[in-house]
């Protein structure tokens, strides 16, 4: 992991969570899903993801309406591109869908996590 990236930033992201990012988070903390660790706002490659669980090699990204730009669209894909170069598995969400329907987020997830699984 490229450590390019001011821990001071990272750590204003997680200070600075948006209330999806803090919910889901409160539902992944302390090995509460599965038995499976997450960190917040890791840095991965040139980027920094949401949500990272390094035993399954998958990051989880949380998307707002700015995401809907279709400029943003091109970037996020291009992201999710490299990202998945570095062998990660890369899981989207709407913040909708985890204010929403948090337990079939929260399956995805899991499923994601047991696929993993040897």
């Amino acid at each position: 992991m490229s450590r390019l990236i001011p821990t001071t930033y990272r750590r204003g992201l997680r200070q600075n969570g948006t209330p999806a990012e803090r919910r889901l988070w409160r539902a992944l903390r302390n090995r509460q899903l599965r038995g499976f660790k997450f960190r917040r706002q890791v840095t991965l490659g040139a980027y920094v993801v949401d949500f990272y669980c390094a035993e399954a090699r998958l990051a989880i990204e949380l998307d707002g309406s700015v995401h809907d730009d279709p400029a943003r669209r091109d970037y996020d894909a291009q992201r999710q591109a490299n990202l998945e170069s570095l062998s990660l598995r890369v899981l989207r969400f709407s913040n909708d869908a985890v204010r929403e329907q948090l337990p079939v987020v929260l399956d995805a997830i899991a499923f994601a996590l047991m696929e993993q699984q040897p």
